[in-house]
């Protein structure tokens, strides 16, 4: 029996795939919903603030963290780490939040290996041209960053069926109501 009295709910994707759009929505319509703020030691993107969008640290004060058992997971990710601060997450479950925690494939199954309770949804894009479109889109990165991503999507789309939920992300609304009758179906669990 969990200690906690709200659920995690794990959503995982590809870069592109949408997300970070989906969490936002979420946490929009749901009052419920508890943003989990990963830690990271990559730079920040334009218009990313610190404590907002991630907790960005140096590879040396994350490496102090991990070395604590601060992390609920944590993974490194093309050149860079990212974790979810324990403490934080712990916390907001017990007091009876439940917790959208948006993680990439690695941490998702640390924590399932782990066996600490949670719910997994894993969210693709319709196609991978589709993902290159939206990659290319987004503006932020370079054709060579691009062409990683895509490469590591191709990695993170077999671990698909590890999720306890997949939801193609073809148009954002109908994705959207999809993610939140899966949580309300665990709030009656």
């Amino acid at each position: 029996m969990s200690k906690h009295k709200g659920h995690l709910f794990i959503l995982s994707a590809p870069s592109g795939s949408g997300k970070t759009t989906l969490e936002q929505q979420l946490l929009r319509k749901d009052k419920r919903l508890a943003r989990s703020i990963s830690m990271t030691t990559r730079g920040k993107r334009s218009g990313e603030r610190d404590a907002r969008d991630y907790f960005f640290v140096t590879r040396k004060q994350f490496e102090a963290r991990r070395k604590q058992g601060g992390f609920l997971e944590c993974a490194h990710v093309l050149n860079d780490w990212y974790g979810t601060p324990k403490a934080k997450v712990d916390q907001a479950l017990r007091r009876g939040k439940d917790v959208i925690l948006s993680i990439d494939v690695q941490g998702a199954r640390l924590i399932r290996r782990s066996g600490y309770p949670n719910v997994s949804i894993f969210v693709r894009a319709p196609s991978l041209t589709e993902l290159r479109k939206r990659l290319t889109r987004r503006g932020t990165e370079s054709a060579t960053q691009i062409a990683r991503r895509l490469k590591l999507a191709k990695r993170e789309l077999r671990a698909k069926g590890a999720y306890d939920y997949v939801v193609v992300n073809d148009r954002l609304p109908k994705a959207l109501a999809k993610i939140r009758k899966i949580i309300q179906v665990h709030r009656k669990q």
